[in-house]
């Protein structure tokens, strides 16, 4: 890419504007999100054998001391539209730090992670015991896992005439099952009277690459759907018919391009490229639209685990959208290069405190002062 054509891109940037239009989002699937204050090819962090000074980027800009950090990350997409937005005003302020994020999904962040092929990894759902155990064996000491915002997954659609969809249990447990095929099914049919529902075949539409966004939404349907045979993955086997789309970015476009389509995206996706998002039932009876205040309300009073690894599947708050959950950064305990893991830790504490603005423009949960506390607290491991 040239840079005429750089710049024509980041003129409507969601990361430097704040802003995701349609056309622009487009382009961003298009280049799989990967774009962020420097293009460049991940480097490995090995506790071993780190990258040398030399593989650094030439995008790097450097501190006014001559020195310079040039940070590569991947992982899930779930946050992604936060991570990049971060990164760039994080480089504003602080000019010889520049990151890179590739927007890979979570199966894809953990995999490069545990192989050493980047500085840092993202994913939506908590390292597996076997994950931890190949780490330890290679790199002979334990992973570091913190979170860093919370969100929610939704339902978006794109039915015509449609615009204030609520799906009850039933309704949404079997959509995403296969039971249900119509859209003028009588579970659905009956919490949405006055609806213009139409007698055509539902198109449901799922990740097709391995998704932390995925797990969140099968650590909900396996506690709220009881005919959920499927299990609870970043990958599972969905019934025929159904359609996958790659990334948070490949399924919204995949929804607003197909008639009559359903699907899970993470709420912020689906509000910068204004789809509408059904209400549904929570585990109170209770219908919820997903905003942001009804996904933070489904941790209060959940206790934080020594490993900072919060699940909550199902919250029995009367106020919670039920289908909410943290992402988490992977980060390695020790490296030689001691410059990138101070500046790592820098830009993960100034995100949780300065950065938690931009959290909640974009539509995430921030983390609380405690849990911000205790990611703290795992920082001051990383060497």
């Amino acid at each position: 890419m040239n840079d005429r054509q750089i710049k024509q891109l980041t003129s409507e940037n969601p990361v430097a504007t704040g802003r995701l239009r349609p056309t622009v989002w487009t382009a961003l699937t298009a280049l799989s999100i990967g774009i962020t204050v420097s293009s460049c090819t991940p480097k490995s962090p090995d506790v071993a054998t780190p990258p040398s000074d030399g593989a650094a980027p030439s995008a790097t800009v450097p501190a006014a001391d001559g020195k310079g950090s040039a940070l590569s990350g991947a992982g899930a997409t779930f946050p992604a539209p936060l991570y990049q937005r971060w990164f760039a005003d994080y480089n504003k302020a602080n000019p010889g730090t520049q990151i890179s994020y590739q927007s890979v999904g979570s199966g894809a962040g953990v995999e490069q992670f545990l192989a050493g092929t980047v500085d840092f990894g993202a994913t939506d759902a908590p390292l597996k015991p076997e994950e931890r155990t190949k780490f330890k064996t290679k790199y002979g000491a334990e992973p570091i896992q913190v979170p860093m915002t919370g969100g929610s997954v939704v339902f978006a659609y794109n039915l015509d005439g449609v615009k204030d969809l609520k799906l009850s249990r039933a309704a949404y447990c079997g959509i995403t099952t296969g039971a249900i095929k119509k859209w003028n099914d009588p579970e659905i049919a009956k919490a949405n009277p006055g609806a213009k529902l139409p007698d055509s075949a539902i198109q449901f539409v799922h990740r097709s690459d391995g998704s932390g966004t995925t797990f969140q939404f099968t650590n909900h349907l396996k506690v709220a759907c009881p005919t959920w045979t499927a299990g609870v993955n970043k990958s599972i086997s969905w019934p025929q018919g159904m359609t996958g789309a790659k990334g948070n970015e490949g399924v919204s476009a995949q929804i607003k391009q197909t008639p009559n389509a359903i699907g899970y995206v993470e709420y912020s996706y689906a509000k910068q490229t204004d789809m509408p998002m059904a209400e549904i039932e929570n585990k109170s009876g209770k219908l919820i639209a997903p905003t942001p205040a009804a996904g933070e309300a489904a941790f209060v009073g959940e206790k934080v685990p020594a490993d900072l690894a919060l699940l909550v599947p199902d919250s029995a708050n009367p106020n919670a959208y039920p289908i909410s959950g943290l992402t988490w950064l992977l980060l390695y305990p020790q490296s030689k290069d001691a410059a990138k893991q101070t500046a790592l830790k820098s830009v993960v504490e100034w995100a949780l405190t300065t950065g938690k603005a931009t959290a909640t423009e974009l539509g995430y949960v921030p983390l609380e002062d405690s849990l911000v506390a205790k990611v703290k607290a795992e920082l001051s491991k990383v060497k």
